[in-house]
């Protein structure tokens, strides 16, 4: 009779664990999120941007679906306009024609589901990357392949630098904001450590002037994915851009409208 207790009651246990939870998640009304970012790689015109539209999703969706249909504007201090054209139904918004003037201030304008999204920024200038430093030997376990891009800070002026460093290893780009408050005039660097790189890897180093807004901006969303992710994956908090929602207010837009002049160099590890 023990016996037969014994093995119902491992039965019942094997079923009970084979139970399939489903979580009932409260869904919200999906946001825009808005990824403008208007890049001026130094040595090219400048003139191919995009601004790409997409829509929040529930925590376990796979995809995010574009923001389809809208009208996307950026209009420079001069009144000059650029219309952007959507690539089919991709929610990628191109203009050839852009002309970027360093210190020039623009305007976002977006209309998007009768609703219209505004955003103001200033193109920052930067300065080259002097010379990129490697080690084999980097990190903490002295086995990592470290990288150190240096570049020479104007003295006297307030800047602000977004570094990615892109690589095949890992997927995501490593990102990193730096200010000059205390090395305004000196040679400083953008630091980059990576333990699967071998040489003849090759690593994309791009330092973007930007503004201290974004700065700000940046430093937060970094500080909450210090623990692993990247900078569009959920956060404890919202962090808002400089993107306003002048139609409703309190259906605010994620993201944020940049302008950056771009210092690159493609390295190759040694």
């Amino acid at each position: 009779m023990r016996t037969y207790l014994f093995i119902i009651s491992v039965l019942i246990l094997q079923t009970s664990c084979e139970e399939i939870i489903e979580l009932d998640l409260n869904n919200a009304e999906p946001k825009l999120v808005i990824e403008a970012s208007i890049n001026w790689v130094k040595g090219t015109s400048g003139n191919e941007q995009f601004v790409k539209l997409s829509l929040t999703a529930p925590y376990f969706d796979s995809t995010v679906p574009p923001a389809t249909g809208a009208t996307v504007v950026i209009t420079d201090q001069y009144n000059v306009v650029y219309n952007f054209v959507e690539e089919g139904t991709s929610g990628i918004y191109k203009n050839t024609e852009f002309v970027p003037i360093i210190n020039s201030t623009y305007s976002l304008h977006i209309t998007y589901n009768d609703e219209v999204y505004t955003a103001t920024e200033t193109l920052k200038s930067v300065v080259p990357i002097d010379y990129v430093g490697q080690t084999l030997e980097g990190g903490f376990s002295g086995e990592d392949t470290e990288l150190k891009a240096y570049y020479s800070d104007p003295a006297d002026e307030k800047n602000f630098y977004f570094f990615e460093f892109i690589s095949d290893i890992p997927a995501i780009p490593t990102l990193a904001v730096y200010e000059d408050r205390y090395n305004n005039g000196n040679q400083i660097f953008g630091y980059y450590s990576e333990e699967d790189l071998d040489i003849g890897d090759q690593v994309t180093i791009r330092n973007h002037g930007i503004s201290e807004r974004f700065y700000n901006y940046m430093f937060i969303l970094l500080q909450q994915n210090s623990n692993g992710g990247g900078p569009f994956e959920t956060h404890p908090t919202v962090v808002k851009g400089n993107c306003v929602n002048q139609t409703n207010p309190n259906n605010f837009p994620l993201g944020y409208f940049r302008l950056s002049e771009v210092a690159e160099v493609i390295y190759t590890i040694q």
